[in-house]
């Protein structure tokens, strides 16, 4: 599979209740500002704020499931976070090729997220090693 400079790709989901108690389970984050919505009333933001990080791993199916796609395998990610995402926010992630190391099989991508006003809530840049050739859900690397 070959890339090029510019090609994207986006993903939506509405941030629930659910996903910030399954976050803080699998992470670990109790924070209370992501689970006590009483502690959270007192802070900046007023109400609960979902994990940075949980933002973050909508890229994650992103880039797995559709751009570069199955089979590839992230390397590095950066990630500036801008605004708070709240439950109940409609976030969308977005990637964007912008470089091609074919002889490397690495490809480069911008990435942001933005709420459903089309703030930009997350942005940074993904590094992915893909595989030169897939076979249906199983990837294969040939070697050249």
């Amino acid at each position: 599979m070959e890339f090029e400079v510019g090609q994207r790709a986006s993903v939506s989901r509405t941030v629930t209740e659910s996903d910030l108690v399954n976050f803080a389970g699998v992470s670990g984050d109790f924070n209370p500002v992501h689970v006590d919505a009483e502690y959270a009333r007192t802070t900046r933001f007023g109400q609960r704020v979902a994990h940075g990080l949980l933002t973050a791993s909508i890229m994650s199916s992103l880039l797995g499931m559709k751009l570069p796609g199955p089979g590839a395998i992230y390397l590095g990610q950066t990630l500036r976070f801008l605004k708070p995402v709240f439950i109940g926010d409609t976030v969308t992630a977005h990637v964007e090729v912008t470089q091609w190391i074919a002889e490397k099989r690495r490809v480069i991508l911008n990435t942001w997220v933005e709420n459903q006003r089309g703030e930009k809530v997350l942005e940074g840049e993904a590094t992915l090693w893909v595989p030169a050739r897939w076979h249906g859900a199983k990837c294969n690397m040939v070697v050249a």
